[in-house]
């Protein structure tokens, strides 16, 4: 299983249209095929400068590949990720045992 996890602060000011548009197309990467349990967040804690995360998980890593491929999550980056996103922070994880 890996965990892909994304913490994120917008370019947009808070709730304004724009940042209500980005977070509506983040749903569209939900229905990507190998996509379980996905979730949006909201920080909570003064202790980064993230602002938002996205989370999800994939059985395997070729699921992930395949996500990362997928024409939707692809048009998502150009269309939404590019011009809107000021800083990032992803990790991608695994069990650690």
């Amino acid at each position: 299983m890996i965990r892909h996890t994304v913490a994120f602060t917008l370019k947009y000011p808070k709730d304004s249209p724009e940042e209500k548009a980005f977070l509506d197309a983040t749903l569209t990467l939900k229905n990507i095929p190998g996509v379980q349990h996905f979730e949006r967040l909201l920080q909570t804690s003064k202790k980064n400068r993230f602002a938002f995360g996205l989370s999800m998980e994939f059985s395997d890593q070729k699921a992930y590949e395949a996500y990362n491929n997928h024409p939707v999550h692809t048009g998502f980056i150009q269309q939404y990720w590019v011009p809107g996103v000021e800083d990032f922070l992803e990790t991608d994880y695994e069990l650690y045992a």
